[in-house]
This record gives structure tokens, sequence and C-alpha cells, in this order.
């Protein structure tokens, strides 16, 4: 019987966060995803550098792989120092790749990662979300809606 996934991810240090792509897209699923990376962008991360803002993910026929996420060299690493924008491959199950695969291909949806985070073992995760982009009328919708949460919230301490 598979263990069942929390609701929430259990993130211990978040890294990087996109927080333009709640802005720019309705977030459908949200998938937890390990980073198969090298050591010294492991060490670059553990010093909390790094951008995922204009980074995606896209399913090819081996996987799915983060592509232009920004993990910047190491200061102290030598000639092994990694690429900083090189692709890196995702890790999840066979079963949630398909489903991702099925989505992105028949319905258009995109995959946008969300964070990067490290987890309570110390492991490298990708928070990832399956997500339909706004049109522009949307996007203003979502504006007018946080400014009246402001106001609503301000409304409610002077009342109060």
């Amino acid at each position: 019987m598979a263990r069942p996934r929390p609701a929430t991810f259990d993130k211990v240090k978040i890294v990087a966060e996109n927080r333009r792509a709640r802005y720019e897209y309705f977030i459908d699923t949200v998938y937890e995803a390990g980073l198969a990376l090298t050591g010294t962008e492991v060490k670059s991360l553990r010093f909390g550098e790094g951008s995922i803002a204009e980074a995606y993910a896209e399913v090819k026929e081996n996987g799915v792989w983060l592509v232009n996420a920004n993990i910047p060299e190491f200061s102290h690493g030598n000639r092994y120092n990694h690429e900083p924008k090189r692709p890196r491959k995702l890790l999840l199950h066979e079963r949630e790749i398909n489903k991702l695969h099925g989505a992105v291909a028949r319905e258009g949806m995109t995959l946008v990662p969300l964070s990067i985070y490290f987890n309570g073992r110390g492991r490298a995760k990708v928070e990832l979300a399956l997500a339909k982009g706004k049109k522009t009328h949307d996007k203003r919708e979502t504006i007018k809606e946080r400014d009246w949460k402001r106001e609503q919230g301000r409304i409610l301490r002077d009342r109060g």
C-alpha cells in the first residue's frame, strides 16, 4: 500500500521562490519533485543562492527536466564547478510523469516551479505546479481581489 502524501510539504529551508507564478497562472495540482544535482550545486543552494524566476519544466521522453533555473557557481568550487543554467532532471514517480505528460499534451497546461527548498531530511526538492496561464482580465481580477482583501483588513482593524 502506498504511503499517504502529506497535505503540505515539509519545507525546512526555502532557497528560491517564484512569487509571480501565482499571479501569472491558475495553479491546479502541486507536486513535490526531487532534484538531481551535482555537489557544487547543492553547496550553492545551501548558501541560499539560486533563482527560478524565469524557470519552467518540460516533459521529455526520458523524464521531467527543470529548464532555465539559475544556480550560480559555487565560490570555492574549482575545476569541478557546474554550469549555472544547465537543465536539471526532476525525480518523480513514473505514474506522476505520465499524468504530467498527459496534462501538458492534451489540456495545454504548463509546468511551473513554485519553490526550491530543503526538506527535513536535507534533500533538495522542487515544488512543481501544473498550471494554466491567466489572461489579462484574469490578472486584473486578481489585483482587485487582493486590494479588496487589504482594504477589508484595514476596515476591520479600524472598527475592532
